[in-house]
């Protein structure tokens, strides 16, 4: 399970449905009407108008004396704004949840008393993703999370964590040291994120302190020990580019920035990789592939994941312009698409250098006028006065998705028929860039969107590819007939997938089937198309299911 997407499944409404109360309300004092209106919002797709209608459901509930349905509200307008990548929002509701949990302990189930933990744990990090969130919340946040876990709980290394790395967020090296030296080497508690990332995060630390052997070396802790992470191994190949450049490693930076790319190039939530990808070109001397690389993720920054992300991407690629102005290619057009009200452009080099580092500037400062220090506009000026540090060396054949004609790992050819194995499978996703894990029994699973395929080999011999798409939205089982209706005319009108609703009890999962006879073999270029026809099918009846009334 990945760092950033691990909120993605969870439903307080799987934690366990309360019993009947008296007088006809739920729970002890549930309302139906507002359960009922709960059930209604949960059904509206992911946007603005879901948060909205959740916002003001909690209001309701609160003002009706509805503690239960308030915290069920929050809960899920707290997923709905993780899904929507506006962490900053959660501290009031993590908050207004933690009282009401505190006013009446037995409110919250053993599950929901887990996930309150992990929810104040994003709350807290949300700090470091924008200047939005206040000081002194999070650290009231904080404070409460250490009192709460203890001092020898499983989840005190998450506590050391988050005090590390808002000291260093703050420019206080010191703090960050010594609360450092509590996390190293702990494995995350319940609450304390992916600890398949764990390494990752503890070496961009130490390369932010400038100790590049021992970066490098906290990554190669995990060798021999795989975690379950749909996130590596190109997590930890990003944390070790610059560190590598820098401790006279470029072949080795080189390798890991061509194959990490090849992912974190049309990944979306993989935006905040993308300055070190940026600065590896800039300091490893590839001054013609960060231009490309600036050209292809520009538009990205319109829509950045946090505005951590955007300050740094906004100044490597200042950075990578400002290089490219000094080898004399300054009044070369990069394309800027339109966005908004703004019309698409095609600003030279140095244009849009000046520009990156404005914006990069005012960031920096908003996160520095927030934390009361000069810390991050210190950092990027350092960032922006970096030069080259070693002559370029050669860069690896990219065979990404892009399409450059590479044999499979094994000399195979492309054209070649052979028995379908998961090798096979997982090889045509690594090539797309696409995250997966590799279930029990051999089922491929990934999450395109809306939408989560598994991809396994069914049949008598394994010789038939099947895939399994499932909508993220649900529909209540009082929408049975139109959930029917839909996969109706689903099925009239589209050969793929092969749609149908299958009843879990109170929610219907609509899913589509889409399984290809292999008897007598496949080649790897006929199963990338086979593979690409159940994603692309698998998205858009995901997004047919998303956009019903």
């Amino acid at each position: 399970m990945t760092g950033r997407d691990e909120f993605a499944g969870s439903r307080t409404d799987q934690a366990g449905t309360p019993s009947a109360g008296p007088e006809g309300q739920v729970g002890g004092g549930r309302l139906p009407a507002l359960e009922a209106a709960l059930a209604d919002a949960r059904d509206l797709p992911d946007g603005p108008d879901r948060q909205v209608a959740l916002e003001r459901l909690a209001e309701r509930a609160d003002a009706a004396g509805d503690v239960r349905s308030g915290v069920d509200a929050r809960f899920a307008l707290i997923e709905a704004y993780l899904l929507d990548g506006e962490r900053w929002r959660l501290v009031e509701p993590v908050r207004r949840c933690r009282a009401a949990a505190d006013h009446r302990p037995e409110l919250l189930t053993d599950v929901e008393t887990g996930l309150l933990l992990r929810y104040q744990r994003y709350a807290v990090e949300a700090l470091l993703g924008t200047p939005r969130v206040g000081l002194d919340q999070t650290r009231s946040l904080l404070h409460d999370l250490a009192h709460r876990v203890g001092a020898d709980g499983p989840d005190a290394p998450t506590v050391a964590e988050l005090h590390c790395r808002i000291a260093d967020h703050l420019g206080d090296e010191p703090t960050a040291r010594h609360w450092y030296g509590r996390w190293s080497g702990k494995r995350p508690g319940p609450a304390g994120g992916c600890p398949g990332c764990a390494s990752a995060r503890r070496a961009e630390l130490l390369a932010g302190w400038g100790e590049w052997r021992a970066a490098l070396g906290e990554l190669q802790k995990r060798d021999g020990e795989p975690e379950p992470c749909t996130d590596q191994p190109e997590r930890d190949l990003v944390a070790g580019l610059l560190p590598a450049l820098r401790a006279g490693e470029p072949e080795r930076a080189a390798a890991a920035h061509v194959r990490a790319y090849r992912r974190h190039r049309r990944e979306p939530a993989a935006f905040p990789h993308l300055a070190a990808h940026l600065r590896f070109c800039a300091l490893g001397g590839h001054l013609e592939r960060g231009l490309t690389i600036l050209t292809e993720q520009l538009p990205r920054l319109d829509r950045p994941t946090d505005d951590l992300a955007a300050m740094e991407f906004a100044a490597a690629g200042a950075l990578v312009c400002a290089l490219a102005e000094d080898a004399g290619l300054g009044g070369r057009p990069l394309p800027r698409p339109a966005y908004g009200g703004r019309p698409a452009t095609e600003p030279d080099v140095s244009t849009l250098g000046a520009l990156l580092l404005g914006l990069a500037s005012e960031l920096a400062g908003s996160f520095d006028a927030r934390n009361g220090t000069g810390h991050h506009s210190g950092r990027m000026a350092a960032w922006l006065a970096e030069r080259p540090l070693a002559a370029p060396v050669a860069l690896p054949a990219d065979d990404g998705p892009d399409g450059h004609d590479e044999p499979e790992a094994d000399g195979s050819d492309e054209r070649e028929l052979m028995a379908l194995t998961v090798d096979m499978i997982t090889a045509v996703l690594d090539r797309r860039g696409d995250q997966y894990l590799v279930e029990e029994g051999d089922t491929v699973v990934g999450r395109w969107g809306g939408v989560v395929i598994q991809f396994r080999r069914a049949g008598e011999r394994g010789e038939v590819l099947h895939a399994r798409a499932m909508a993220a939205r649900r529909l209540p089982a009082t929408r049975r007939s139109e959930a029917y209706a839909f996969c109706n005319a689903w099925n009239h009108d589209r050969l793929l997938p092969k749609a149908y609703a299958h009843d879990i009890g109170e929610e219907l999962v609509l899913a589509g089937d889409v399984a290809t006879d292999l008897t007598h073999g496949v080649a790897p270029a006929q199963l990338t198309v086979l593979v690409d026809a159940a994603i692309a099918t698998g998205v858009a009846y995901a997004e047919a299911v998303a956009a019903l009334p």
